[in-house]
């Protein structure tokens, strides 16, 4: 795979909810839980299932950094 972003973040499908249209992929990655909703097409197309691996692929303009 060889694409533009450097935020690559490898983890394991820990869990995919799909609705109607869109799914939530939930990713374990060095023990911290990473959600993205993507539709359930792009799942079905990239095979995603509990247990497999993937990656969560960052790409962002601004990062947002808050405290209490």
């Amino acid at each position: 795979m060889k694409i533009s972003a450097r935020n690559r973040l490898k983890g394991r499908v820990v869990s995919v909810e799909k609705g109607a249209t869109t799914a939530h992929v939930r990713l374990d990655v060095a023990g911290t839980i990473v959600t993205a909703a993507i539709t359930n097409e792009a799942v079905d197309e990239l095979g995603l299932a509990e247990g497999g691996d993937a990656y969560a692929i960052v790409k962002a303009s601004d990062v947002m950094i808050g405290v209490d």
